[in-house]
């Protein structure tokens, strides 16, 4: 955050409960889309490629421009939309796959997994942030930039990540098996209604005899 320009720690305070937000708004707003259409893949993809995207501007130091705190807090509050809802929507996508296994079981190994690679990677973010800074452009003054390595870091994990999702192929057992169920209840309701309307038809008693009779 100082290397963007923003210093006060109020500013800071702010920027960080605002990222939190943002995670916030797009686990309801993405995760109920998802949860609504099931498309689970190519949402995450999506979120993974506009973390990608996001991510840069947080390491990112153009030496013509300088500091741009707005684009750093902005890049910071678009990195907490996209990159908030992944772990909620991949958790319901675990359990769907996994169905008809016990959903806690399922969601808690994949929260250990997650606390257990996050905690790995803290090191080397901090070893990428102290010590590797790349400069690009060093001939070409409106493009000369340089990228902390920490970014570039993250930009990395991301994109092998989409590249390793993208082979993800598997049967959402649990919709399917609510689409079947939900098929089944409609079958029998029309069954029911079909045979009350027949029984309608062939009843005979609640009519008048001379009606009957002609």
């Amino acid at each position: 955050m100082q290397k963007g320009g923003i210093t006060d720690q109020l500013h800071i305070d702010l920027a960080g409960a605002g990222f939190e937000l943002a995670i916030l708004l797009g686990g309801i707003v993405i995760g109920g889309y998802v949860d609504r259409t099931k498309q689970y893949k190519s949402v995450t993809l999506a979120c993974l490629l506009a973390t990608m995207f996001f991510v840069i501007p947080l390491g990112l130091t153009d030496h013509m421009i300088g500091n741009e705190p707005v684009l750093l807090v902005l890049s910071l509050f678009g990195l907490g939309l996209a990159c908030g809802p992944i772990q909620p929507i991949n958790a319901e996508l675990a359990v769907d796959v996994t169905y008809p296994s016990d959903e806690t079981a399922v969601e808690s190994v994949q929260q250990v997994g997650g606390n257990l690679v996050s905690a790995l990677m803290v090191p080397v973010a901090e070893w990428a942030l102290n010590t590797q800074d790349y400069e690009f452009f060093k001939s070409i003054r409106p493009l000369n930039s340089d990228v902390r390595g920490d970014a570039l870091l993250l930009f990395a994990v991301a994109a092998v990540t989409i590249v390793y999702y993208n082979t993800f192929d598997s049967p959402l057992r649990r919709t399917m098996a609510e689409n079947d169920a939900e098929e089944a209840n409609e079958a029998e309701e029309v069954m029911e209604v079909m045979e009350a309307s027949s029984i309608q038809i062939g009843d005979t008693d609640s009519l008048p005899r001379e009606l009957i009779n002609r």
